[in-house]
């Protein structure tokens, strides 16, 4: 799975990044090569996912048996590797730190990536929840029906939400960070949770500078207990690779994902895979995340051969060898898009 922590450990804006050399990645999925030798439940030939500190875009990964899981028979190993840090991500959020309630309100950031599928796929499982979203404008047909209200991630969501809804929401989910977390808190009814669980526009790159990195930074506004006591205001912080690899509750994560696996073959969710790449294109596969171009997920395969280079840039060909249309607001000079069917 290619996730958007990816970009920012391969910059260096995380908290104490890993030297090189590394192997990126912390999911994955595959078939069981090797057991060790008090390791029970799982047997060489297993289909499984797994989570992993680092190393799983390889072509054999090791990690503890505490982070693998057995894939259903009818799931892909695509869709497997979709599966564990989004869902599990955006379960821990709404359920066990926002405590999503029916009739609730949630307001999702990056509404059509692969977190932003799931908060709205599990929303749907609890009764009249309304899920506010923003996307680029070019996503919004394909989305348009997983979200309540769906607005362009550069128009003013914070008066088109209150238009709808007075007292805003009950919940938020920032990705993003920067002028988005006073907005957000801004928006929060009484006893509303904001949840940071990203920093996407701390991402610098070929469209963004080191000024504007920089000024997302100044743009966080300092919190004010006082003034949260005052509002009846939650603020809260989520980090799932935190959770599992520094903070040891894998066996919390564990439960979470039965509840998952319970939810996705009673056919109430499903993991949004965008599209695959060759280990030889995660350079592309990178630049199409960054430029928030994908809908769902991007996943790395290590059986797949490259995707040759179009002549014409105006047009992408599918793995299908069909034409595809080129997106307005997708990158100018990306070289090849393996779209899924």
């Amino acid at each position: 799975g290619l996730n958007f922590i990816d970009l920012m450990v391969r910059q260096g804006n995380i908290d104490n990044p890993p030297k090189t050399p590394l192997v990126p990645g912390f999911e994955c999925s595959g078939i069981v090569e090797a057991l060790g030798d008090s390791v029970k439940g799982f047997e060489i030939g297993d289909r499984v996912m797994a989570f992993v500190n680092y190393n799983a875009w390889a072509e054999v990964v090791c990690t503890p048996v505490e982070f693998v899981y057995k894939i259903p028979d009818d799931m892909s190993f695509s869709e497997a590797a979709a599966f564990p840090m989004n869902f599990v991500t955006a379960y821990m959020m709404l359920f066990e730190v926002a405590n999503l309630r029916e009739g609730m309100s949630v307001l999702v950031h990056s509404a059509g990536g692969g977190v932003g599928q799931a908060v709205a796929q599990l929303c749907s499982t609890i009764p009249n929840v309304t899920v506010f979203g923003t996307a680029s404008s070019f996503k919004h047909e394909a989305i348009k029906n997983s979200v309540t209200h769906l607005f362009d991630r550069n128009a003013d969501y914070v008066q088109e939400v209150k238009r709808i809804s007075t007292d805003g929401v009950d919940i938020v989910l920032d990705c993003l960070c920067g002028e988005n977390t006073g907005k957000g808190l801004s928006l929060l009814k009484p006893l509303g949770t904001y949840i940071l669980y990203g920093s996407s526009n701390m991402v610098t790159g070929e469209t963004k500078s080191f000024f504007s990195f920089a000024k997302s930074w100044w743009q966080v506004e300092k919190v004010n207990p006082i003034k949260l006591y005052e509002e009846n205001k939650v603020i809260a912080g989520f980090s799932l690779l935190n959770l599992l690899f520094k903070q040891n509750r894998g066996g919390l994560i564990k439960g979470v994902m039965d509840k998952l696996l319970n939810l996705y073959n009673s056919k109430k969710i499903k993991p949004v895979v965008d599209s695959l790449w060759a280990l030889e294109e995660v350079k592309e596969a990178m630049q199409r995340i960054h430029d928030r171009g994908n809908i769902g997920k991007l996943i790395l395969d290590v059986e797949k051969a490259p995707t040759p280079l179009m002549a014409n840039d105006s047009t992408e060909t599918s793995e299908a060898g069909e034409e595809e249309e080129d997106h307005e607001g997708d990158n100018e000079n990306k070289e090849r898009m393996p779209f899924i069917q």
